[in-house]
């Protein structure tokens, strides 16, 4: 799918425009072969540049090939599964030329539709550099909120995991422990990234864009550094849950075996007496049953007692 849009300065707004023009934006998401080559043709940017993102294993890295650049960073994105919100990232491919900024990424992010519904301030899609600038800004602030919700989701785990014999929560906080790792190594990927972006000459004609680059710089270390709190916190909190349930399955594992070991003694007993052969105690008493269960019941329950002092019940 192609989109394009051009901003106007005065009054400043957003538009939709059919053709692509001086200024103008090019946003395509999960683009066919045929767009790719549209495109490419149009605006004389290399077909590799376009089919860079592409791929969803591609890392963060800059590339230049005459008056074009490309910029590939990894931006997080959600994704529904098993009726549980997952996390993951995917590259998206940033290229500047002299007239258009074009974006490509497999999949529609939020990052991008920020800019179209309008909620980013003094935004001009002729402002190429700063353009790019901003996108970078505002992948770091989602990977902010998204490790917040990692970390919010996976309190609300620990909490039913306290008296859980299930694995079903250890489940969770392993795939909550996955998408940390992916956004770590993506961070670390494009921290590499906004340092080559430092040295760019594009960055050097506009100082007060080098001033937002390095907020950017700043935003992605924070979040660098909540990635491996959240990663220690949720190993440390994982062990400590495993050990705990196995703990749980241990002590109902006892109490079934004292259990079962107090209730076997009046099975023995009653089996003792029920023999059909000669000589049984009690044989011809009356008052047989009483004094076999009262006997049975005594023992059980001095073995009941001596299992509790022992903690075994």
């Amino acid at each position: 799918m192609i989109s394009i849009y051009k901003s106007s300065e005065t009054p400043q707004m957003l538009q939709a425009i059919d053709t692509i023009q001086p200024g103008c934006w090019i946003n395509m998401v999960a683009p066919s072969d045929q767009d790719i080559l549209l495109i490419s043709k149009k605006t004389g940017v290399p077909v590799e540049f376009l089919k860079a993102a592409l791929d969803e294993e591609e890392t963060s890295h800059i590339d230049a090939e005459g008056d074009n650049m490309l910029v590939i960073v990894d931006v997080p994105f959600t994704e529904m599964e098993a009726n549980s919100l997952t996390y993951d990232t995917f590259p998206l491919a940033i290229i500047h030329t002299e007239s258009y900024i074009i974006t490509v990424c497999l999949k529609n992010s939020r990052i991008l539709t920020d800019f179209i519904d309008g909620k980013i301030k003094s935004f001009f899609t002729f402002k190429r550099s700063r353009f790019i600038l901003q996108i970078l800004y505002r992948v770091a602030g989602y990977f902010l909120i998204y490790l917040r919700q990692i970390d919010k989701k996976s309190i609300m785990i620990e909490k039913r995991l306290h008296r859980s014999l299930r694995n079903k929560e250890l489940i969770q906080l392993l795939s909550l422990q996955k998408s940390l790792v992916y956004f770590s190594t993506s961070l670390k990927a494009n921290e590499a990234t906004l340092e080559k972006m430092l040295k760019l000459e594009l960055l050097k004609k506009y100082p007060e864009d080098k001033d937002v680059l390095e907020d950017v710089i700043i935003e992605n270390k924070q979040a660098i550094e909540m990635a491996n709190i959240y990663s220690n916190i949720l190993t440390g909190t994982m062990d400590f849950f495993a050990s705990v349930i196995s703990n749980n399955l241990n002590i109902v594992m006892k109490l079934l075996a004292s259990v079962t070991i107090v209730m076997s003694i009046p099975n023995i007993i009653f089996g003792s007496f029920g023999m059909n052969v000669a000589g049984i105690p009690f044989a011809e008493s009356p008052s047989a049953f009483w004094l076999v269960y009262a006997v049975a019941l005594i023992i059980s329950i001095v073995v009941f007692i001596i299992l509790r002092r022992k903690s075994l019940l």
